[in-house]
């Protein structure tokens, strides 16, 4: 190769390129490998010594290259911009989001894969735990994305169609499609779903979308209301705020409540709320939390699941939610079973 050359300028980028694909601390490359595989990748032929140069050049810009004598003389990449735990924890929570379709999650794996050697991709694809849970089928929802994201980095209002499954008269699955105008204030990842929280131009509240059901989002030019008429919240949503209060996504209003729960499901509590949460001894084996919440049927269903370890104390309205849907229950399990079964 002539210097001065076209791919003398490229050289480098590729020397670059090389290095992150092919090497790692089990993979080392000495001067003559590297000089073949420009040869072989790019066609680019080149002295061993002029690469001394460029990898000089590298290290100087910043990348982490090291050379070594034992057990063999050569250089590789010792750190690039990921760790390789890094990516196990991107890949799988690519994996676990279920509003990505199996199309797109096997391109981002293959994105997220090309930030380490591909030595350590393949060992990343031998761990990785291919959950086989349903995958959405809705192609356009990262166009949603993007648009719902201007639209909230604009402070601009969205008409959009939201999906949702209904049994029709023949107990066939069939989705129900309504279109609404929205004031749109964050994108939110809570109970592995990713959401849409906005305010309905018809009421004075935050409503939750999935966004998997989200289709023909539509950027207006009218301006969202703000976000203090609709939410207690006046400059900036908080998110970590709002997922805390709202259960399983049930929007409605914070209240303060008051929860007597077994000392056994501390860990529980501290992790659903925080370990600032206001909690003081009760009688023996049990303590009060003071904590605020949205109450609905949300909260129902979540303090449900801890059984007779929590007793909800305040507001009475939340207990006789609980007290209403446990007794409900029982009359269902107090019947004989149901008697026809097609399985």
């Amino acid at each position: 190769m002539m210097a001065g050359k076209p791919d003398s300028k490229l050289k480098l980028l590729y020397l670059k390129e090389l290095l992150e694909k092919f090497t790692d601390e089990e993979h080392i490359l000495n001067a003559n490998e590297i000089a073949d595989l420009l040869t072989a990748e790019h066609g680019i032929v080149c002295e061993r010594k002029s690469l001394y140069k460029d990898i000089e050049i590298l290290q100087s810009y910043g990348m982490d290259i090291v050379c070594t004598r034992s057990p063999k003389r050569g250089y590789f990449l010792a750190s690039g911009c990921f760790e390789l735990a890094e990516i196990r924890l991107l890949s799988d929570a690519v994996q676990a989001a279920d509003f990505i379709t199996k199309k797109k999650t096997r391109a981002l794996l293959k994105k997220i894969e090309s930030f380490v050697s591909v030595y350590r991709a393949q060992s990343l694809r031998g761990q990785v735990y291919i959950d086989t849970r349903a995958k959405s089928d809705n192609e356009d929802v990262f166009y949603s994305i993007d648009t719902l994201d201007c639209a909230i980095k604009s402070e601009k209002k969205v008409r959009l169609v939201y999906s949702r499954r209904r049994l029709d008269e023949r107990f066939a699955a069939r989705k129900e499609r309504k279109s609404f105008v929205l004031s749109p204030y964050a994108l939110i990842w809570s109970n592995d779903h990713y959401y849409l929280v906005a305010n309905n131009e018809k009421y004075n509240n935050l409503m939750n979308l999935r966004i998997d059901r989200i289709s023909k989002v539509e950027l207006l030019d009218e301006t969202v209301r703000p976000m203090s008429e609709v939410s207690k919240y006046s400059k900036r949503f908080d998110a970590a705020d709002y997922t805390a209060t709202t259960f399983n996504m049930f929007s409605g209003k914070p209240e303060s409540i008051e929860l007597k729960c077994a000392n056994s499901i501390l860990e529980e509590m501290f992790d659903r709320f925080g370990e600032q949460a206001d909690t003081r001894v009760a009688e023996e084996g049990s303590f009060l939390l003071r904590t605020e919440a949205a109450v609905n049927d949300g909260l129902v269903g979540w303090l449900l699941q801890f059984g007779e370890k929590i007793e909800v104390v305040k507001p009475q309205a939340l207990r006789g939610m609980v007290a209403e849907r446990a007794q409900n229950i029982l009359k269902v399990y107090e019947k004989e079973p149901y008697a026809v079964s097609i399985f």
